[in-house]
């Protein structure tokens, strides 16, 4: 049965099920969408993702959106090799982890940071149009965020929580890799494919120095990084339009992140 992934290539919850589909040596059907066109809000995709987000499985007859619920679907269905722990407590700990990207980090952090430093451009840039992929948001709580942060970039209120925020996130992912390999025991896991984008993107964005306090978390990546997933999940499907803007941008802007790191 052929798997299909309605997915983006700069995403970052699609790169997380990018990466369990490659740990797995799973073959799957892209079906990408261009965010910035607004593919993901047209209505034949809001009946498959009700939210109008990135990604969405498709398993036959079977439809699966959110991608932490992906990849245990992906594990269960496709067991070989396991990506979870096989003790119930070390489970509990990798969903400790995941659960704590759809809690905040992913909307009220990385995709703060992202769009502060470099996505508000593209929407500013489209006027009226970029005006109507806001409006299109469904959520109203993560509407008027990016709305505030489009209109005021750094200056935003929530863009000092988003470092913060992030900076937690580093701290908490240093502490646990001071005790063992990877985040959730001694071997890699659905929680280390999921928090990859979570430093993919500050690499993107050119502002790897916010590790320069969880020295851990460098070393985390550079392992991560030399497995053959992230060469498959990752690296195939960098854009390199999207990148050159993000990369500038965050370059500019990495004195005044690190100037608001020192008063966090």
């Amino acid at each position: 049965m052929t798997l299909a992934l309605y997915h983006n290539d700069m995403s970052s919850c699609a790169q997380k099920v990018r990466l369990v589909l490659a740990e797995k040596g799973l073959e799957w059907e892209s079906r990408h969408l261009d965010l910035r066109a607004g593919e993901h809000q047209q209505e034949w995709y809001v009946k498959l993702n009700p939210r109008a987000v990135v990604p969405t499985l498709i398993d036959g007859d079977i439809v699966v959106p959110e991608s932490n619920v992906i990849n245990e679907y992906l594990d269960e269905r496709f067991p070989d090799p396991p990506l979870k722990p096989a003790d119930p407590f070390g489970r509990a700990k990798m969903r400790l982890w995941t659960k704590q990207l759809d809690e905040g980090v992913h909307d009220a952090g990385i995709a703060v940071l992202s769009f502060a430093l470099a996505f508000r451009h593209q929407y500013l840039a489209r006027g009226e149009a970029g005006k109507a992929m806001l409006e299109s948001i469904p959520d109203p709580v993560k509407r008027e965020r990016r709305r505030d942060v489009i209109e005021n970039g750094l200056d935003s209120p929530h863009f000092r929580s988003a470092v913060a925020r992030l900076l937690q996130l580093y701290r908490d992912m240093d502490a646990a890799l001071a005790r063992q390999p990877w985040l959730a025991g001694d071997r890699y896991s659905i929680a280390d494919a999921a928090f990859t984008p979570y430093v993919v993107r500050l690499e993107h964005l050119d502002v790897m120095e916010m590790l320069a306090p969880t020295p851990r978390v460098a070393d985390w990546y550079a392992r991560i990084q030399a497995r053959p997933s992230f060469e498959e999940a990752i690296r195939r499907w960098e854009n390199p339009s999207y990148l050159a803007l993000m990369k500038r941008e965050g370059r500019e802007n990495m004195q005044k992140i690190k100037a608001m790191m020192g008063g966090l």
